[in-house]
């Protein structure tokens, strides 16, 4: 596996993997320091912990979530379907500097709190209808420096990639990312301290949804 972009980066920088168009920014301007953005999700946001079953037995997430959005940005996935609580003032200006930065414009927030070094995200591709057939994901980090990693679906010979990202950093995943590579957040063997991950989205209206599906 490749460990990428361990030093400080001081502009948007695009990752070299094939069949994708991956950038990340090591240090986003949030108009507040990390540890403060921190500190103010982890205890304001009304966090919730759903189930998800797999091979037909029902497992809790191991992590919690939070869904803010637009009216209408609902949004399914793993059978977990969530309607978007109203923006708060800090995510909505949280989500105006991203927006300047990503140069596009987003509806939809997903907001993920690993506590420790117990909670993960699987693999999986950000690839529901919702999204749209090429969607831009922008992933803000907050706290503990955890390992993203990235894997090409079918070219078994592409290495896959290691990132750690940074209390304040911002990835940016466009293009046909979500076709080819899928990505996930593995469990530390040591102790760690919590980190929330808030990822950015544009929700589909249902019709346009159809529209494309028909």
């Amino acid at each position: 596996m490749s460990d990428l972009f361990s030093s400080a980066e001081a502009v948007l920088q695009r990752i070299p993997a094939l069949d994708a168009e991956v950038y990340y920014l090591h240090s986003l301007d949030l108009g507040r320091s990390a540890d403060e953005l921190l500190h103010a999700l982890t205890t304001e946001t009304p966090w919730r912990q759903e189930s998800v079953i797999v091979w037909g037995k029902l497992f809790s997430q191991p992590r919690l979530i939070a869904w803010y959005g637009d009216t209408g940005s609902s949004y399914t996935y793993s059978g977990i379907n969530l309607a978007p609580l109203p923006w708060t003032n800090l995510l909505r200006a949280l989500k105006g500097r991203v927006e300047a930065a990503a140069g596009s414009s987003f509806n939809s927030v997903l907001l993920n709190y690993y506590r420790d070094n117990r909670d993960s995200m699987g693999f999986h591709s950000d690839d529901e209808p919702e999204l749209g057939e090429r969607p831009i994901i922008a992933s803000v980090s907050l706290g503990e420096e955890r390992i993203f990693v990235l894997k090409h679906k079918t070219k078994k010979f592409v290495r896959p990639f290691r990132l750690k990202l940074a209390s304040g950093s911002l990835l940016l995943m466009k293009g046909e990312t979500q076709r080819h590579w899928k990505h996930g957040i593995t469990k530390e063997t040591v102790s760690c301290g919590p980190r929330v991950n808030l990822t950015f989205r544009c929700i589909e209206s249902a019709s346009r949804v159809m529209s494309r599906q028909a």
